[in-house]
């Protein structure tokens, strides 16, 4: 078999980008060479994401704009992977004759198998193990300074809106030395930042060890040589305890940054969510982490239109978000997923409703963002440069943002910066989601 191009595009969320990595890493060099350019490609790959409407769109999109290229470029094979692929697979087969094949969410382990069969024009579907042991002792490709890690696949968790654990099975933890071992070779290779995900990483190790383990894990990750940030994702609330509270805030190398679903404040609506949090458990818990550790940035995302939300209840979502004042906000239109419980709930609400609650949210939001970025003006932060946009003025983060969902730090400097290096900002001014600042030996120039 000739050397052929391959060219993945991946959709969706951080964990598609573990998984098409993998992949990569996976791939036999002496038969596949991989290419950043999809009109070159022998091959392609699209990994797909199909959690909510928006998303299913987004993919179909995708799939659809890349089987030209079978027609009229150079691609002779188009394959599926992820969370649309695993849901749909007959319908995708069906209604698209250009897929040659669909690889399940957990079976990405046999992707040259699926790779070297192509050939045979038999269009094969494997979609039967969503309850797979990761792949481990994986060299990554590593083609940037921060990267994701995997500690656990799939939840148990059943919301009454989500259908993830009929695509990525019951929650499984990796084996703390696993993690550990794939983190200290992302460090060996100038990796800066390490985003550990999950789809609950609060109940990492319960499967494995019978307790809830994170906090031994960021303890583990704490004595790994290196200049690194670790950042925590997908952190619901329930299992957020004194011992978790009490290895971020003792830990240097752990970001005081914390991504919380909340989905809801209602007890009603988090009830028939099949949330297992209140109202008053989520105020205590954040008044205790901001007692806890006073510098910590909370993010979190909401859903508003949920089967059976009145206005009372939108009311007191709202009030609480001008309340707390989180740092970092999502919010969501409810997305009617069928396979889901709240699929046959009665009071189904507008997409109209949906949409001006949403945006009435992202209004306030926008107002308190304004307003917590204006008190760091004049604070010095520690900044991870990303990217430079133009001679002297670079992008960068401080532990206070995520990648690609927070906003930034403009970093002027009369200097070159190095990218993938940590430096000290003296930040100057706020624009919107994002901060204006200049090196900080730079700033009394």
């Amino acid at each position: 078999m000739n050397m052929r191009k391959i060219y993945f595009e991946t959709l969706g969320c951080s964990k598609n980008e573990v998984d098409t990595n993998i992949m990569k890493s996976m791939l036999d060099k002496n038969l596949y060479e991989i290419t950043e350019n999809e009109k070159n490609a022998d091959i392609i790959v699209v990994n797909t994401c199909g959690f909510i409407e928006a998303a299913k769109i987004e993919s179909i999109d995708a799939i659809l704009d890349l089987t030209r290229l079978k027609q009229y470029g150079s691609c002779k094979y188009l394959v599926l992977t992820g969370c649309l692929a695993q849901r749909y697979p007959d319908e995708l087969i069906s209604e698209m004759p250009e897929i040659d094949a669909i690889i399940g969410t957990g079976n990405i382990n046999k992707i040259n198998e699926i790779l070297n069969d192509l050939d045979t024009n038999e269009k094969k579907v494997i979609v039967d193990n969503i309850n797979n042991i990761y792949p481990e002792n994986i060299k990554r490709e590593i083609d940037s300074f921060v990267q994701y890690v995997k500690i656990s696949e799939g939840c148990n968790n059943n919301c009454t809106y989500c259908v993830i654990p009929k695509l990525r099975g019951k929650n499984r933890s990796r084996k703390i030395e696993d993690i550990i071992s794939e983190i200290k070779y992302l460090v060996n290779n100038n990796v800066k930042e390490i985003i550990l995900i999950a789809q609950n990483t609060t109940d990492y190790g319960i499967d494995l060890y019978g307790d809830y383990r994170l906090y031994e894990l960021l303890n583990e990750i704490e004595k790994i040589e290196g200049d690194f940030l670790v950042r925590l994702m997908y952190l619901y609330p329930d299992h957020i305890d004194d011992k978790l509270i009490s290895s971020i805030k003792s830990n240097t190398k752990i970001a005081k940054y914390l991504d919380i679903p909340l989905q809801h404040i209602n007890n009603n609506v988090l009830k028939a969510m099949n949330r297992r949090t209140n109202k008053e458990s989520i105020v205590h818990l954040i008044e205790k982490l901001r007692k806890e550790i006073p510098e910590v940035i909370i993010r979190t995302t909401f859903i508003v239109g949920f089967p059976g939300e009145t206005e009372d209840d939108f009311n007191e979502l709202y009030d609480f978000i001008q309340k707390i004042k989180f740092d970092k906000l999502g919010v969501f239109p409810y997305s009617r997923e069928e396979g889901t419980t709240s699929f046959n709930y009665p009071n189904q609400i507008d997409e109209e409703v949906k949409l001006d609650r949403l945006e009435r949210i992202m209004q306030v939001q926008k107002q308190i963002s304004n307003e917590l970025l204006r008190n760091k003006i004049g604070k010095t932060y520690r900044v991870l440069v990303d990217n430079e946009i133009e001679n002297g003025l670079y992008e960068g983060r401080s532990y206070m943002d995520s990648p690609e969902i927070d906003g930034v730090i403009f970093i002027q400097s009369s200097s070159p910066l190095q990218l993938g290096q940590f430096i000290n900002v003296h930040i100057v001014d706020s624009i919107e989601y994002d901060l204006m600042g200049v090196v900080e030996n730079e700033f009394s120039k």
